[in-house]
């Protein structure tokens, strides 16, 4: 039976009837625009992989540009996290390019336009120019600096460009139409004075281009066929075209824009400005901190690029906003990593286990598999002693039938060891278990083949020998917020809504092997997690972070 053939969003469908009618193939070219303000998040990726995906479907080049406009805010360490985010999702951009390579290019233009009467110089306030906009319903009034002469415009704007103008002091101003009933054609800003260095052009500019203004002439520039935007800049288009039209010669190719919704989702924020002040307020690390929804916090968390592409894929790209539930992601990534993790045991909640019939001072080699879902993954040896830790909730005195666990009186296997079973506990002056006693079967051992490790019992539980355990610092991540939507709600502040258990920082004991475990690298600590080894371990004390549980425990506390 052919297999289905896969239908197309709206996107692709724009640009197939593009295709159809006077558009070639090679005239397609694509770009991915970030501002270098902040480190990408999840919503990103989706756009990220909008632009990329539709380069790889169509093999159209895919430029990188950074609308690097407002040096207050923009950072080389922003631009080179930003590059190292899209690579590692697997990207490959056709040129690297930045606003700021055509800030000449902006500015010839910007004195074009005052030539041809399509610009002036405003010399009111901020406040005065917000005022005059008008109204949604009403509109704006003209600026009593509208009619100045072509040659004072020009005058003024060099004054500006030299840095003989103070901030706030001056703006160039498109003269379109004040009574437009989208408020962006009154009259947008192009250009605002700015004495701040630039982190590629040093102090060489004072003026620098509002991102109207810059964005679509540097789509034009790069010969960009489809502009893809998120719904938010759907007003912004008509302004999009007229400054295009102001630019361009008749015949000449130009960019068009189309906006798609964002994918919001729950449990988190997006809002860079929001980001940062979790980072500068201290509820998070950095902003690489693994509980932020960064592409580099979710790496450093143990999220793989496999995992977040194919969530980007799996919601896809509509023409209305809505929220994703940060489940769907979470289930992306167990899929991904059931498949490529290796299965290794790990306690993070101890109590000692001592089997008395074991001979003291021995130990022993078994072979364990590193995971059922890869043949080719091979196995291991774990060492095997009189003494192990299991973890405590393993274990209960007394229990109903429903207790598939280690009680008194019965048995349950070891994974990859022997049958054991409870005969007795240890406690200290406050009634603590410290340890419980266990008695085992030396001829159940797995895979032996022997009646005896046929026989079937009702719980397997992990375990690590005493003797060979790894010490290790294990962070337990989890959702950054309580509520769906933290920045939803009017009347209290997205911060209220911070988790106070986003984080709990434990001491696991691991199995040997794991002591020489790299950053990045991903395993399953068997019955608990997935986890990933973090760049502050070392050899001496490896740090290991949760990614994701196994099962999606948030939603048994909905229900």
């Amino acid at each position: 039976m052919a297999e289905a053939k896969k239908s197309l969003n709206f996107i692709e469908q724009i640009i197939e009837e593009d295709l159809n009618s006077n558009y070639s193939r090679e005239e397609l070219k694509f770009r991915f625009p970030p501002e270098p303000n902040g480190y990408l998040h999840i919503g990103h990726a989706s756009s990220i992989c909008l632009n990329f995906g539709l380069g790889e479907k169509y093999n159209a080049p895919v430029n990188l540009r950074f609308d690097d406009t407002n040096p207050a805010k923009e950072e080389q360490e922003y631009v080179d996290a930003i590059k190292r985010d899209i690579e590692w999702l697997g990207f490959k951009w056709a040129e690297e390019c930045y606003a700021s390579d055509y800030f000449q290019k902006l500015y010839d233009w910007a004195v074009e336009m005052i030539k041809n009467g399509d610009a002036y110089v405003d010399s009111q306030t901020s406040e005065e120019i917000a005022e005059q906009k008008g109204t949604p319903t009403e509109p704006g009034k003209e600026s009593p600096y509208r009619k100045r002469s072509v040659e004072e415009n020009l005058e003024l704007f060099e004054q500006m460009k030299n840095g003989d103008t103070p901030e706030r002091g001056h703006v160039l101003r498109a003269k379109i139409d004040m009574s437009s009933s989208n408020m962006l054609m009154r009259d947008p800003i192009m250009y605002r004075c700015l004495h701040k260095d630039h982190h590629r052009t040093a102090d060489n500019w004072k003026i620098y281009p509002m991102y109207d203004w810059a964005h679509g002439q540097s789509d034009f520039i790069e010969h960009v066929s489809h502009s893809f935007c998120t719904l938010e800049f759907l007003p912004h288009r008509e302004l999009y075209n007229w400054f295009l039209n102001k630019v361009s010669k008749q015949g000449e190719f130009e960019p068009k824009q189309r906006e798609f919704a964002r994918r919001n989702l729950s449990h988190t924020i997006v809002s860079k400005r929001k980001l940062l002040q979790l980072v500068e307020k201290g509820f998070v690390d950095s902003w690489d901190d693994p509980r932020m929804p960064t592409i580099s916090g979710l790496r450093r968390r143990g999220y793989t690029a496999g995992a977040i592409r194919k969530f980007a894929d799996s919601i896809g790209v509509g023409k209305r906003e809505n929220m994703i539930d940060v489940s769907h992601l979470e289930f992306c990534v167990r899929e991904d990593l059931n498949k490529i993790a290796p299965r290794v045991m790990g306690v993070l909640d101890p109590v000692k286990l001592v089997i008395t019939n074991y001979p003291e001072g021995e130990e022993e080699w078994l072979e364990a598999e590193n995971n059922p879902e890869d043949e080719a993954a091979g196995s291991r040896e774990i060492p095997f002693s009189r003494e192990l830790y299991i973890e405590r909730e393993d274990f209960k005195e007394s229990a109903n039938r429903k207790f598939f666990r280690l009680t008194l009186g019965k048995e349950v296997r070891l994974k990859n060891a022997y049958i054991i079973k409870g005969e007795d506990v240890v406690k200290d002056a406050e009634g603590n278990i410290t340890e419980i006693h266990v008695t085992y079967d030396p001829k159940s051992k797995s895979g032996s083949g022997s009646e005896e490790s046929l026989r079937k019992v009702k719980g397997t539980l992990h375990w690590v020998s005493v003797k060979h355990a790894v010490e290790a610092e294990v962070r337990l991540y989890d959702r950054l917020f309580t509520e769906e939507a933290p920045d939803g709600d009017k009347e209290r502040d997205y911060l209220d809504f911070v988790n106070p258990e986003s984080l709990k920082v434990v001491t696991g004991y691991l199995e040997p092997g794991l002591k020489d475990a790299k950053p990045e690298d991903k395993v399953q600590f068997q019955r608990i997690g997935y986890f990933c080894v973090d760049k502050d371990s070392t050899t001496e004390k490896p740090v290991f972070n949760r990614t994701v549980t196994l099962r999606d425990s948030w939603a048994k506390i909905k229900s």
